[in-house]
């Protein structure tokens, strides 16, 4: 995927404040392009059996132990970063135990209690999200459960709530709340991840379903129908009927077929009436981590469909939830729809029909007749052939989020925070920060969508899909990267690395690229581009501490600045 968008110069001036004059011009050229068996015969030996026939054949070699760089390359996918440890465990080890490891982990300390217990709880913070940014980047961060992170990070961009959209009493309580649920069920079953969202206070109030009520005829009112669409269109069945491998299905028209109408979307707001909190807003913060309960005097009477299902006018509002949950959750199309995201999020932006296809049939049947088994399906996802060995070609990887470019720099040089208090803050601003920030989507389609192709380049050429490029514009390329160097050399609010490993290396240039390189990228970063970033980082002294600070800032600044680096192999 490397050169295939560009964007303007950025100012020379930013880059010249630590770096030497031949590091920064390195920095922003690089930045330049970063959007952009053998024959038998009859004689059967003396081994063969009593009827003549040949000995079995003997059994294949165990597959080789991963290589530092496919150790890192996978822990890039896994995770965010790969520490010398991890890399060393993985080779020792292989992938599927560093995998159980990772599932084994408890849940570590909630972002609601951390809130709670760190004094954010109280009458200042009740309309304002304070300490909320704070308890998400701890996580993303410093959390040891690094997989679930990773995972949770995906499904907040799938099952989106942005706390822009949550006007209500104790909102960064609310979003806090959101993020323990997707990290309880990142591991469980896809039917009880989809109920618990879709009676989370959060989503309840992001899509309306929170005060939904039955029509009224007098008045004019009917059902809210935004949850009702969002819950099939984004969480569950896709806008078109799907293979297992992920394409349309065309009618005998030869056109894809609708997964819905417009009357079945109004059918299924019925049925999603009557739904609202669990307690008070006013009185108890508590309320956002409960599930909505029904209130049925608001609930639609009478018998019902959803997608061509019966539900029963005997069944009251959580039995008629269930057959919609139900029925959502067996369709065919969830497996291929859901689990292509998976695969965007953590490996491939465009991954093919095949790979596709063998996720769909781990979501379909995790091997003990488990449908929706969303352990095995990260497992699928990451363990695929076309995971560990991709093939070179342009479809190949994917643009590392933003986001995620700033919690691998996090991991990668050990960033702690002296209080603990993690004031990195929204970090939403294109310009002078990252242009993204977790759990602010501009809108329930997420930063960027799915199935988004990027017009006037080469991958818009060929139809491929990269959704992370829909955030990459003029002011993210050059405001992510004034961001980063401030970041790197000074760290960002209090949160600021640990370089101690690399200032060792750092009279040591090439050694201290090549053992970056390796962590930030595996091998994906080639031989030609260390080679210019080793000339560059050698023009500066490194006689004293100072020189050796510059050293290993200007090479990890210029490192995360190429598109060797950017783009995610």
């Amino acid at each position: 995927m490397p050169d295939l968008l560009t964007a303007p110069p950025l100012p020379a001036a930013d880059l010249e404040t630590s770096l030497s004059p031949a590091a920064a011009a390195l920095a922003a050229a690089a930045l330049l392009t970063a959007c952009g068996g053998g024959g038998g015969g009859s004689d059967a030996g003396p081994g063969a059996g009593p009827t003549g026939s040949a000995p079995p054949p003997p059994a294949a070699p165990p597959p080789a132990p991963p290589t530092d760089a496919e150790a890192a390359r996978f822990l890039a996918q896994a995770g965010f970063a790969a520490s010398t440890a991890d890399i060393a465990t993985i080779k020792a080890n292989g992938y599927a135990v560093w995998l159980d490891a990772q599932f084994a982990l408890p849940v570590s300390a909630g972002h609601f209690d951390w809130m709670v217990e760190r004094g954010y709880a109280v009458e200042a913070n009740r309309n304002s999200f304070t300490g909320l940014d704070n308890t998400l980047w701890r996580k993303l961060i410093s959390a040891p459960d690094t997989l679930r992170q990773r995972v949770v990070l995906a499904l907040s961009e799938i099952f989106v709530v942005s706390i822009a959209g949550l006007p209500v009493q104790w909102r960064g309580l609310m979003g806090a709340a959101y993020m323990d649920l997707l990290e309880q069920h990142a591991f469980g079953n896809y039917r009880q991840l989809l109920e618990a969202v879709t009676l989370s206070p959060a989503m309840g109030v992001y899509l309306n379903m929170r005060g939904n009520q039955k029509a009224d005829t007098r008045t004019g009112r009917v059902p809210d129908e935004n949850y009702a669409r969002e819950c099939m269109q984004l969480f569950s069945i896709g806008l078109v009927l799907l293979n297992a491998d992920g394409s349309p299905k065309p009618g005998a028209d030869g056109k894809p077929q609708e997964s819905y109408t417009q009357a079945q979307i109004t059918e299924l707001a019925q049925i999603l009436t009557g739904w609202d909190y669990d307690g008070s807003s006013a009185t108890d913060p508590a309320y956002v981590r409960k599930p909505m309960v029904n209130v049925a005097s608001r609930f639609t009477a009478g018998a019902k469909k959803v997608l061509g299902v019966d539900v029963p006018s005997t069944a009251d509002a959580p039995a008629a939830l269930k057959i919609v949950l139900d029925t959502l959750a067996a369709h065919p199309n969830v497996g291929p729809f859901i689990g292509r995201q998976l695969i965007q999020r953590l490996v491939a932006s465009h991954p093919s029909p095949a790979y596709v296809s063998r996720v769909a049939a781990v979501w379909a049947d995790n091997g003990a007749g488990v449908r929706g088994d969303l352990r095995a399906v990260v497992r699928a996802v990451l363990l695929d052939a076309e995971a560990r060995r991709p093939a070179a070609s342009p479809s190949t990887g994917r643009l590392r989020e933003p986001v995620q470019r700033l919690i691998q720099w996090g991991r990668s040089f050990g960033a702690t925070s002296p209080t603990g208090v993690w004031n990195i803050g929204d970090t939403s601003n294109p310009a002078t920060r990252l242009g993204q920030s977790p759990l602010r989507s501009p809108s329930v389609f997420n930063f960027f969508r799915p199935g988004y192709v990027p017009p006037n380049s080469t991958l818009g050429t060929n139809g491929i899909t990269a959704p992370e490029f829909q955030l990459c514009n003029e002011s993210t390329v050059a405001g992510y990267l004034n961001f980063m160097q401030t970041v790197i050399g000074s760290g960002v609010g209090e949160v600021k690395g640990d370089y101690t490993a690399e200032l060792a290396l750092a009279a040591d240039v090439p050694a201290l690229v090549a053992n970056l390189a390796l962590r930030l990228a595996g091998d994906a970063i080639s031989v030609e581009t260390q080679s210019k970033i080793v000339a560059a980082v050698a023009t500066i002294a490194a006689t004293n501490d100072a020189g050796k600070r510059n050293r290993v800032n200007a090479a990890v600044l210029m490192l995360m600045a190429c598109p060797e680096y950017q783009v995610q192999k």
